[in-house]
């Protein structure tokens, strides 16, 4: 069964937003050639908020490109990036990648937050709006 994966990122200031992108390029080439993905989506929300979406054949391959590559590199300056972060694993008979309506109610209900250090009062209530598509 297909493995979605859901983050939802914002950055506090757009004084990170050029090395965001740098790592959101470089992880988005290196997911296209992952093993085991089957489909991404990305979404830039309102007030420096971003969204992705990620299809895999399991929870392996969606560990084995989390931690490795440009994307590895990402995942830890997120911490100093971020004032909220949060992700959402969950299986599926489908290998369609979830609307981002559903993604936002899985996100909301089953998801949890990632660690960062200057949360704002949303993360910490765990409310954040649906994203705009």
């Amino acid at each position: 069964m297909p493995l979605v994966s859901i983050t939802r990122l914002r950055l506090p200031s757009w004084l990170f937003l050029l090395m965001f992108a740098w790592y959101t390029l470089r992880s988005s080439r290196q997911v296209a050639r992952a093993e085991g993905n089957l489909g991404l989506k990305l979404l830039r929300d309102r007030c420096n908020t971003f969204w992705t979406s990620t299809l895999w054949t399991g929870e392996a391959a969606m560990k084995m490109f989390m931690t490795s590559g440009a994307h590895g590199k990402a995942m830890r300056k997120l911490a100093a990036w971020c004032d909220e972060a949060a992700v959402a694993h969950w299986t599926q008979d489908s290998a369609e990648l979830p609307t981002w309506r559903e993604a936002y109610h899985r996100l909301q209900r089953d998801g949890r937050r990632s660690k960062v250090n200057r949360p704002s009062a949303g993360h910490r209530a765990y409310k954040f709006p649906e994203p705009q598509v």
